[in-house]
């Protein structure tokens, strides 16, 4: 008998030996739970639980916290007075009573609690629409950038190219060859006429529009390059790859000005910006980091991810960006990095994640949908499926990268079944067609 057949006998023995004992809770000790009971009311002290009543220096705290808001019912006075009265404990036991009195209070402080959250109105955005369809690259669309003048569009694929496409009318402009593997991450200048690129080759290139071709070469990278961000105000690129690593590069002297470390797993997402943090990554160790892009030190590592931060996105006039990935989408503020909110609700790997003037989200996903969300309250006004086009396979629905023109009135999305598509707002749309619906707000 070999290995694998013993190896399902005794598996089999296990199973059968322990299958009566399966969904059975263990006995529940009275003394781990009064412990657990009396922990939990020395730490929240307005804990109300029918067994235990509340004693005078906890009713005391809480009419005092509740007075200083100025909401306190005027109910409650009474129904201390009633609860505590000597003929409300004969007729009516003072456990029973102790007990009414832990429950009105604790309510009511949970109801000023309530009244103090901030509630934000969504704003009303007009749905969006597919315009046009783009064909041309022979493999898989992975990454995408647009023009500084806002009459073109870049884009990356399987099939080892750049394109340039005419943003008005889709038109192919000119094809740029150099990689030997798949380009995965493209950001074009606003103050130079160069073009930065990165692939799977391991390899970064820098590209001179005037002539079309590469006049840069940074090497440093031990394995495929999948992301890379330009600063905007200084002449740096940073790139993060499948070695764990970010890297820092002067673009005038080729140099590797700083090598971040401190990541686990793959570097699938930059950010720069021009405040601090000057430099943010997001990796499949399911973990963000805050550089200081003049030391090259981690500031602060965010870890409320469960799951690979594979895109991110900062807001153009808050200090405040948005990260997205399997789990959900969450909301930072720079420079310290806190938590602001977490927008939930798009079950699916979140490849891509654009945001543009009018406070339009976007998330796109590996199963080829689309999520619409209103920023400020993460409203989710629209979602749409999109469609492999003929002669492409189900399974080519996913949506790889997505970006927002300098208008804010396209919206540009790569696609697994190597097509490029536009989306525009439905200018007949209104209000009345489509209302806001409360009951989808987060």
């Amino acid at each position: 008998m070999d290995t694998s057949s013993l190896l399902f006998t005794s598996l089999k023995r296990t199973y059968e030996m322990f299958v009566a004992n399966v969904g059975l809770k263990p006995e529940e000790d009275p003394l781990a739970t009064s412990l657990l009971r009396k922990h939990k009311a020395a730490e929240y002290e307005t804990y109300a639980d029918p067994h235990l009543a509340i004693n005078d220096r906890q009713r005391e705290k809480i009419l005092k916290r509740l007075s200083s808001t100025g909401t306190l019912p005027e109910s409650i006075p009474k129904l201390i007075s009633a609860a505590y009265s000597p003929e409300e404990t004969k007729s009516s036991g003072k456990k029973e009573t102790e007990t009414l009195l832990a429950t009105v209070l604790s309510n009511a402080e949970r109801a000023v609690v309530l009244r103090k959250r901030k509630e934000v109105k969504p704003q009303w955005h007009r749905p969006w629409k597919l315009m046009r369809v783009i064909s041309g690259h022979h493999g898989w669309v992975r990454c995408l950038a647009t023009d500084p003048l806002n009459r073109l569009f870049v884009s990356g694929s399987n099939d080892r190219t750049i394109k340039f496409w005419d943003l008005a009318t889709g038109q192919l402009q000119i094809t740029l060859t150099g990689h030997i593997s798949t380009v995965r991450g493209i950001v074009m200048s606003d103050r130079h006429p160069l073009l930065f690129s990165c692939g799977e080759d391991k390899t970064v290139f820098g590209w001179d529009l005037e002539q079309n071709k590469i006049t840069r070469r940074f090497h440093g990278h031990l394995s495929g390059v999948y992301t890379i961000a330009m600063h905007p105000l200084l002449d740096v690129i940073v790139t993060g790859g499948r070695d764990s690593t970010a890297r820092v590069w002067d673009i005038r002297t080729k140099s590797n000005i700083h090598v971040l470390e401190g990541h686990g797993d793959t570097v699938c997402s930059l950010l720069t910006q021009a405040y601090e943090p000057q430099v943010i990554s997001g990796s499949y160790d399911s973990m963000i980091k805050l550089w200081d892009l003049g030391t090259g030190k981690c500031m602060q590592t965010l870890t409320q991810h469960k799951k690979g931060v594979r895109a991110m996105v900062a807001h153009s006039e808050e200090c405040t960006f948005a990260s997205a990935g399997a789990d959900k989408i969450r909301v930072w503020k720079c420079p310290e990095g806190l938590p602001l909110r977490n927008i939930g609700g798009h079950n699916a790997i979140i490849n891509a994640i654009a945001l543009n003037k009018d406070n339009v989200l976007v998330t796109v996903g590996d199963n080829g949908s689309m999520y619409f969300w209103d920023w400020a309250s993460g409203y989710n006004f629209q979602q749409i499926q999109t469609t492999p086009q003929p002669g492409s396979l189900s399974c080519e629905a996913g949506i790889f990268a997505a970006t927002f023109d300098l208008s804010s009135l396209r919206l540009i999305t790569a696609e697994c079944d190597k097509t490029i598509k536009i989306w525009k707002e439905d200018e007949t749309a209104t209000m009345e067609d489509y209302p806001i619906e409360l009951s989808k707000l987060n």
